[in-house]
């Protein structure tokens, strides 16, 4: 029995899958599977390996039904239709209940055995009379699901401003906090215009390099340290991190910009060092807890989500 790592659901989870004996399965092979939830649409991604397994975090797991048919398809395009219409009326029923919550997008699972409702809320909301009510109206059942903004971009989100599918619809499956520190480092751009997502929050992507700067400014000398140098004595201003290279006021009050390398001794710390650092090729010490605290927009929004 083959196994497979299988994307589904609107908000694109991902599990492992059992196929029949006999079956065999390729990458972007789409098949109806099982999962805790009912019968659902999915994209087969790759063999189940265990190496591939270990990537997953708290995969969830279930069985692969079928490939999926022509007539499949076409109840899947049929679905597409009863959802713009499910939509309006999840819409009109929250309105005359006049529930404080706005209604982000609703999946309706391929076996129908339920539709679940995405919303966004700024408080706990009471919606046992409207599951009633839209149970009633869509005979089936409903499963009310908030969100926060992150996910929001996940369900409708199409492109970013990089002209690439947004990171959180294809390839995330966990989004955590991203801080302004970590646009700081990298040295991009502060304006929020630029350096937010479409969830109004800072990029992901802003995280990915993140790890790589950190361990290279380790090994340079603090900034605001003052500097022994085959040219003189210094301070250190500013880093090119990538580059391995500071930025030095000398004692004639020159700027020049130098090769870490070039350091011969690091005298002291400067007190005002923003990002840490340590001489080269050791440690620095542990950051304050002040610069750890994440900061998931330019104005510093809290990063929680219901």
């Amino acid at each position: 029995m083959a196994k497979y790592i299988v994307r589904y659901g609107a908000m694109r989870f991902l599990g492992v899958f059992s196929s029949r004996a006999k079956d065999e399965y390729g990458r972007d092979d789409k098949v109806i599977v099982r999962t805790k939830r009912g019968l659902e649409v999915g994209d087969v991604l790759c063999e189940a390996t265990d190496e591939a397994v270990k990537q997953l975090s708290d995969p969830t797991f279930g069985s692969i039904m079928r490939a999926m048919s022509e007539e499949d398809e076409k109840q899947t395009q049929h679905m597409v239709g009863d959802i713009a219409r499910e939509i309006e009326t999840v819409r009109r029923v929250i309105a005359e209940m006049n529930l404080p919550m706005q209604l982000v997008d609703i999946e309706h699972l391929f076996g129908g055995e339920r539709v679940v409702v995405y919303y966004l809320a700024e408080a706990r909301v009471d919606f046992r009379d409207l599951v009633k009510a839209l149970a009633a109206e869509l005979q089936t059942r409903i499963e009310m699901r908030q969100i926060g903004v992150r996910d929001e971009a996940k369900l409708l989100a199409d492109f970013g401003d990089c002209g690439k599918p947004v990171c959180c619809n294809t390839h995330l499956s966990e989004m955590p906090p991203v801080s302004m520190r970590m646009a700081k480092l990298q040295k991009a751009t502060l304006d929020p215009t630029k350096i937010s997502g479409r969830c109004g929050r800072l990029k992901c992507c802003l995280r990915y390099e993140y790890d790589t700067y950190e361990e290279l400014q380790r090994d340079l000398p603090p900034i605001g340290s003052e500097i022994v140098t085959g040219n003189g004595r210094g301070r250190v201003l500013n880093h090119e991190i990538l580059a391995g290279q500071l930025l030095v006021r000398m004692e004639d009050n020159r700027n020049i910009m130098i090769d870490a390398s070039e350091v011969l001794t690091v005298l002291k710390r400067g007190s005002g060092n923003p990002g840490g650092g340590s001489r080269r090729g050791k440690r620095r010490d542990k950051k304050a807890p002040s610069e750890d605290r994440g900061e998931d927009t330019p104005k510093q929004q809290d990063d929680s989500e219901e």
